[in-house]
């Protein structure tokens, strides 16, 4: 366990000198006070508006923002070391490769938790003392909630981009995979489930379409943030299917979960087949 806690605190400790995790906290902030007070400008409202539009805006902005930053942030993870030659000099220490990449998946996830609860708990924190009538007991929960699965978000995504680095040879290879994977499951997985919902007339059997969201961790995650308020029942375009989803908030969570073990238990096994 020293061993993965020493590779965790470099990681961290790399995050912190190149300013990581200062810079994601600040973007993480202006952007959830931006959403927080002029989220309803283009409804001719300015000022925080409520508690459940505020987590919908926030929920849409980290489903692009959270992956990309979580790629950007772990894509170089083993190519990148093994470039640098740092990564031959590791395994000459007492270090199983299991170790060296849950050390990284460790310090990798609390840069990124720990910028997520320092940007957004100040969003809340500033909501909390600026709105007067605000509900407390709601605002803890409602933000608690959608910092912990962005978080959880964020790790699936750093799992996948250990998975892209450890199949390609060179950082460029591995930063070009990194946005074609963003560009799947961000952009491209639900404008094809809306082709297939529009397209198929029917023939598709429609009780199957809402359980596709579960193949997306994007999906998932905005499904967590969204169950619980009185908008979800309002949500539109491939968010719509979600309402016909049988199933409750605790499963969406071992979904969400799920993706990160499978993820990192893929990144796992390529790390492990490749030759050095």
């Amino acid at each position: 366990m020293n061993q993965i806690w020493n590779i965790a605190r470099k990681e961290l400790s790399d995050g912190l000198r190149n300013r990581w995790l200062l810079a994601i906290s600040l973007l993480f902030a202006m952007l959830a006070a931006g959403i927080a007070w002029l989220g309803a400008a283009a409804s001719g409202q300015v000022g925080f508006t409520s508690i459940p539009a505020t987590i919908a805006s926030l929920s849409s902005l980290a489903t692009f923002l959270m992956p990309l930053i979580a790629l950007l942030l772990a894509y170089d993870a083993i190519v990148g070391e093994e470039e640098g030659g740092t990564l031959l000099l590791l395994l000459t220490y007492p270090l199983s490769r299991a170790q060296i990449l849950l050390g990284k998946f460790i310090g990798h996830g609390l840069i990124l938790g720990l910028a997520t609860l320092i940007g957004f708990g100040c969003a809340a924190l500033a909501i909390a003392v600026l709105v007067a009538d605000v509900e407390l007991g709601m605002l803890v929960w409602a933000f608690a909630r959608f910092m912990l699965s962005s978080t959880l978000l964020g790790l699936v995504f750093i799992a996948l981009a250990y998975l892209l680095s450890s199949l390609v040879q060179e950082k460029s290879s591995a930063a070009g995979l990194a946005l074609g994977v963003w560009f799947v499951f961000v952009l491209v997985f639900d404008l094809a489930l809306l082709a297939i919902l529009v397209l198929s007339e029917g023939r598709f059997n429609p009780e199957l379409l809402p359980w596709l969201l579960l193949l997306n961790p994007t999906d998932v995650f905005r499904l967590i943030n969204l169950a619980g308020f009185e908008g979800a029942s309002s949500m539109v375009g491939v968010m719509a299917l979600g309402s016909d989803l049988p199933v409750g908030n605790g499963l969406l969570w071992l979904c969400l979960l799920g993706w990160a073990g499978l993820a990192l238990g893929l990144a796992f096994l390529a790390f492990r087949r490749r030759e050095l």
